[in-house]
């Protein structure tokens, strides 16, 4: 007979959680401390720690389409979209998303987080094995838990890394997840040389080009389908509607019987109230003003490396952005929040990433730019980054 285990403890009804405190007081003790914010409706500041990449979230098209769409079809979509959730909107939207980027199919969800955990459950299991880069976002990290395979994280952008994985690897099929462009420092992955190797070793690929699209390639149409990989057979795509598109919700794009599975297998897709009308019309929208205003793609990458220059002439240690994340590094996490603090306080907002939301442990203020800044607001965003800096900001 196995032996009795020790007695356990027996806790009044008020002290069960008592343990949350003592969690609590060492991230408090470690800096790591986080606040929600609210935001007032008209922005009185410059906002360089929002995702709204194209300045499209309050574009008239697109609000206007959201309001109207919201009158037509209600508030929310009132069900998963196997049941009541599907409109003509989001079958018009994955239609559009589909042929914007030249892929076979497409399938939206209620978030991006939502569409990276149904594409990597469903495309892996047992018999599998992933390989992924890891920087990867939280979403993706998220799937590989709940996939039932072999997870190997290997070093982050090191192609050879992602090779020896692969070619070391215990189980019949494989798939290789990368962020496209990296959510921390904004650096591009090797997405032509991954999806090389991907193909010496029979490996599929999965690309989150969250930050990518609408922003890189040709008119915006993201990073995989600049690196020329867009209706490959053994490529799939995921992406937010929630940065570029200034709207709601994300889908993966890719070949048509893996949209199909999805549809059949996805647990973040069918047991999940579908995308709601009216984000389903301002990503619409927004994807018509993009393709109408293909400039504006271009002008975000431009004003990133505008403000990037600035910055590291001013001596900070700085990410070199391709696309439109820029980092900053700071001395510390009690630093960062510091310093994202005084930022805010004169009237610019600026992220602050401390671990464990980067998972090489440096904390940094993270800037996100828009292809609505004016030279101005470059300008007053330097002015006010340098005036706040922390002591050792510099180099």
């Amino acid at each position: 007979m196995n032996a009795p285990g020790p007695a356990l403890p027996q806790l009044p009804p008020e002290q069960v959680f008592d343990w949350l405190d003592t969690e609590a007081e060492k991230r408090a003790s470690a800096g790591l401390v986080r606040k929600l914010r609210a935001r007032p409706a008209q922005a009185n500041e410059l906002d360089l720690a929002g995702n709204d990449y194209l300045g499209l979230a309050r574009d008239k098209r697109v609000a206007g389409a959201a309001a109207a769409a919201a009158l037509r079809w209600g508030a929310g979509a009132t069900g998963s979209r196997l049941v009541t959730g599907s409109t003509e909107l989001h079958a018009e939207l994955e239609h559009e998303l589909a042929r914007f980027c030249g892929v076979q199919a497409a399938l939206v969800f209620s978030s991006g987080f939502a569409a990276n955990l149904g594409a990597v459950t469903v495309l892996s299991g047992a018999d599998s094995a992933i390989v992924t880069d890891k920087y990867i976002h939280a979403s993706l990290i998220e799937g590989c838990r709940l996939s039932r395979s072999d997870v190997a994280a290997v070093s982050h952008n090191s192609p050879e890394a992602i090779k020896h994985a692969l070619s070391t690897r215990r189980k019949p099929r494989a798939l290789v997840v990368t962020d496209s462009v990296f959510s921390v420092d904004g650096d591009l992955a090797p997405l032509a040389e991954l999806a090389g190797i991907c193909r010496e070793h029979s490996a599929a690929m999965l690309v989150d080009d969250a930050h990518g699209f609408g922003v890189i390639g040709e008119g915006g149409r993201g990073a995989v389908h600049a690196a020329g990989l867009s209706g490959d057979p053994d490529v799939v795509t995921t992406i937010t509607l929630s940065k570029a598109l200034g709207a709601q919700g994300g889908a993966v794009l890719g070949p048509r019987r893996v949209i199909k599975h999805l549809i059949d297998t996805a647990r973040s897709f069918i047991f999940d109230t579908a995308l709601a009308p009216a984000s389903a019309a301002a990503a619409l929208a927004a994807l018509g003003a993009l393709k109408a205003e293909p400039e504006l793609a271009t002008k975000v990458q431009e004003n990133a490396g505008n403000l990037a220059m600035q910055l590291k002439s001013a001596g900070f240690r700085v990410s070199l952005p391709d696309a439109a994340v820029i980092s900053v590094q700071a001395p510390s996490p009690e630093a960062a929040v510091g310093w994202a603090e005084a930022c805010a306080e004169k009237g610019v907002r600026v992220g602050c990433f401390r671990p464990p939301s980067v998972p090489d442990g440096i904390s940094r203020l993270r800037l996100t730019v828009r292809a609505d800044l004016k030279e101005s607001d470059v300008d007053k965003a330097v002015q006010v980054i340098t005036e706040c800096a922390p002591p050792g900001a510099t180099s």
